[in-house]
């Protein structure tokens, strides 16, 4: 599995990004390319600390049974639910959507382990390094992968 920490892993996956145009398409799914941009910034902004998502108990309960089983597996299933505050209707505008989320994705390579700054994910629960670099690994390349790249 590539790390979002490291620096050529970080440019695969950005030079993936780019790969996608105004036109691209989902292979499966609902959400428009401009959606799933803004879609992938969501985790990331958790991780960094700048959208604090709470989640009642049961949701808790629920995500520490199934924490290890997702990030043991190597990679999301397609249509898997998605926390409400990251689903996506609107329209945003491509290239600047698209630039967010490069110069998101781009801290982790940047920063390392200090581009994480919340320890706790909402569902999860407490999280290492490895497992924040596990999860947000497999979420881009799950919708990377949705629209064909």
């Amino acid at each position: 599995m590539p790390s979002i920490y490291n620096q050529t892993d970080n440019d695969t996956f950005i030079k993936r990004i780019n790969l996608l145009s105004n036109e691209s398409r989902p292979i499966w799914g609902k959400m428009t390319v401009d959606q799933m941009l803004s879609h992938c910034q969501a985790p990331i902004d958790v991780a960094f600390g700048t959208l604090p998502l709470r989640s009642n108990w049961f949701m808790k309960l629920i995500g520490k049974l199934f924490k290890n089983k997702i990030l043991n597996s190597n990679e999301f299933k397609k249509d898997s639910p998605t926390a409400p505050d990251f689903i996506r209707t609107g329209t945003y505008d491509f290239e600047t959507t698209k630039a967010e989320l490069i110069a998101k994705f781009s801290k982790f390579a940047e920063l390392g382990h200090q581009s994480i700054k919340s320890k706790k994910h909402p569902f999860f629960g407490e999280m290492s390094f490895e497992e924040w670099d596990k999860l947000h690994a497999m979420h881009l390349d799950h919708h990377l992968k949705q629209f064909g790249v």
